[in-house]
């Protein structure tokens, strides 16, 4: 059984995998791993793999230390299944790489957007011949609500759950209408314009919002939340094998 340990900008989730199989992922702290002892404890795991988007806490670098197996920290310097293009890999989130390697396992030889929305929204294009070419960074949600409350004197801070007109008719509506839709639109525009140049593209949707979209794009979206746990457990068994 494998551990993978992915830590984000707001959580970690920490999964165990028998196989390609999930067995059970927690969501906690992304400062200390609390559960960690007991997973290992629960599961027979022999190997693990972390990929961090903060710097390590030196708690969990401690937590880490105790366990009997090794776990592989991801880098830039790890070796991958696919070709990273990316011209600053040192820079390159792990999240975003992991995303990209989890969706060519799942279809592989395709081209591929993959759309992780998180605190960051994220794009990222790989090619049917398992060529990583990059992506783009935009804000997500809440970051987008954050901002508008932090840099507009009168703007307050509100919540994604709740009416979102296509006009707003309040303050709060005119902010999650414009912020919800806008991501949509923007989200919307990545897939046209991606099939414009590739008509066979296929999109994976992770992260942890949802969004709706019209139904001609219904067909070629899979949604998987898992996608970046699914990325790390690839990368491990590549490198253990």
């Amino acid at each position: 059984m494998n551990l993978i340990i992915d830590i984000g900008n707001t959580v970690a989730k920490i999964a165990v995998f028998d196989n390609d199989e999930i067995v059970e992922v927690i969501r906690g702290s992304n400062h200390s791993l609390d559960c960690l002892t007991m997973l290992c404890n629960k599961y027979k795991i022999e190997n693990g793999i972390i990929a961090s988007v903060i710097t390590l806490s030196n708690t969990i670098r401690r937590q880490l230390s105790k366990l009997n197996f090794k776990v592989l920290e991801l880098t830039y310097k790890t070796p991958i299944p696919i070709q990273n293009m990316y011209k600053t890999p040192q820079t390159l989130g792990m999240d975003r790489l992991a995303a990209v390697v989890g969706a060519n396992y799942l279809c592989p030889k395709k081209n591929l957007l993959v759309i992780d929305a998180g605190t960051a929204l994220t794009y990222e294009f790989i090619d049917a011949n398992n060529n990583y070419w990059g992506g783009n960074i935009s804000p997500g949600i809440y970051t987008r609500f954050k901002a508008l409350n932090a840099c507009c004197d009168k703007l307050p801070l509100i919540e994604k759950g709740g009416d979102f007109p296509e006009f707003g008719y309040s303050t709060e509506t005119a902010i999650r209408s414009g912020v919800i839709k806008g991501i949509e639109f923007e989200i919307i525009g990545y897939i046209t314009l991606m099939q414009k140049k590739h008509p066979d593209l296929l999109v994976f949707l992770t992260g942890g919002d949802k969004f709706s979209f019209d139904t001609n794009l219904k067909s070629i979206i899979f949604a998987d939340r898992f996608l970046v746990l699914k990325g790390l457990n690839r990368i491990l068994n590549y490198n253990v094998k």
